[in-house]
């Protein structure tokens, strides 16, 4: 149903690009636009990560340089049926985290100190399968399109108003009223649109992380936490870039937290709602889920001591075998970070 949804949507956008160009050329002015959607689109799906890396100033990490997080996210891609992404930190206080990529075979996960500092482990888990959950959707393409034919439409719409008085192709028979009308309403149901496609998205993507972490309460406890401290913590290249606000967990940038049509995201409560449902249709317990345990201050769960034997949790017990460490194996024994290398996100 989503799935379905989602193509209706970018259907729909893409018909009111090429309208948009044709009020502004004739036959001939949709045909260009068309073009011009493809070329951007073809830039996007090949560019869009390493752009949006590069804008937030993410870090790689490896098996080397961060052995717990990166055991735990291949372990979480080995649950989800793809490869495992490359793993990047960002230095921000704000917790969130982002997935990018053309598809699962180009993918990244990024996340920031923040949400490693103030997550448990199983929290932690529950947002890195939601990441993953949107690379195995191609969430990430379809947002990047998405994004980008919103910002043609724009940049159509402006190019129109400026040039409104000017010269039109006598092959469109739309009025030239009613031509300025639909170039200021061209842009806003494209954002409609887009931030449609966005929550719909967001909410696949819970549901599948809360399979793929094998309880849904995890992700919802660590979605209870960052959805406050995201919008207490500002993230300044987030204010910087707001086109870049849809590729988070939850919204980056100090705005409203409504579902209502201009919003980014759903209202954090609706999802957590959702993911509650969830893990009781799967049989899970719910008892205390609100009250799990934030992750020490002191650095990553702990001072860089060894990690429970029992598993990467921090509770002493034994990892659920639904969990992304279900066969019970011993987490690494260092920290989720070892020894901090002479160079990358710590140097």
């Amino acid at each position: 149903m989503n799935t379905l949804k989602t193509a209706m949507l970018l259907a729909g956008m893409t018909a009111l690009f090429m309208g948009l160009g044709y009020l502004l050329g004739g036959t001939g002015g949709m045909l260009i636009a068309l073009a011009v959607a493809a070329a951007m689109n073809l830039l996007s799906y090949w560019n869009s990560d390493r752009m949006l890396l590069g804008m937030y100033n993410a870090q790689e990490v490896d098996s080397a340089s961060a052995p717990e997080l990166w055991a735990m996210t291949a372990e979480l891609a080995q649950r989800a049926g793809i490869p495992t992404p490359r793993l990047y930190v960002i230095h921000e206080d704000q917790p969130n985290a982002f997935a990018t990529g053309r598809d699962p075979q180009h993918a990244a996960v990024a996340v920031n100190t923040g949400l490693i500092q103030m997550l448990s482990r199983e929290e932690l888990a529950g947002v890195i399968a939601h990441e993953l959950a949107h690379i195995r959707n191609r969430d990430t393409l379809i947002m990047t399109i998405t994004a980008t034919i919103a910002g043609a439409i724009s940049m159509l719409a402006n190019f129109a108003m400026m040039f409104s008085h000017g010269n039109r192709d006598s092959q469109s028979p739309v009025s030239p009223l009613a031509a300025i009308v639909m170039m200021i309403v061209a842009p806003l149901a494209a954002m409609v649109v887009q931030m449609t496609i966005s929550r719909t998205r967001e909410y696949a993507a819970d549901k599948a992380g809360g399979e793929i972490c094998g309880n849904p309460l995890w992700l919802a406890s660590g979605l209870e936490k960052i959805s406050g401290m995201a919008h207490a913590i500002p993230n300044g290249e987030a204010e910087r870039h707001p086109a870049t606000a849809h590729m988070f967990i939850v919204n980056p940038l100090s705005g409203a937290r409504m579902d209502n049509l201009f919003s980014t995201h759903p209202d954090p409560n609706n999802r957590i709602a959702e993911l509650v449902a969830q893990a009781q249709a799967m049989g899970l317990d719910q008892q205390g889920w609100s009250d799990a345990p934030a992750a020490p201050a002191s650095g990553p769960w702990g001072d860089g001591s060894a990690a429970p034997a029992s598993g990467p949790w921090g509770d002493g017990s034994a990892a659920p075998s639904n969990g992304p460490w279900g066969d019970g194996s011993a987490a690494p024994s260092a920290g989720p970070w070892g020894s901090p290398p002479r160079r990358g996100p710590w140097g």
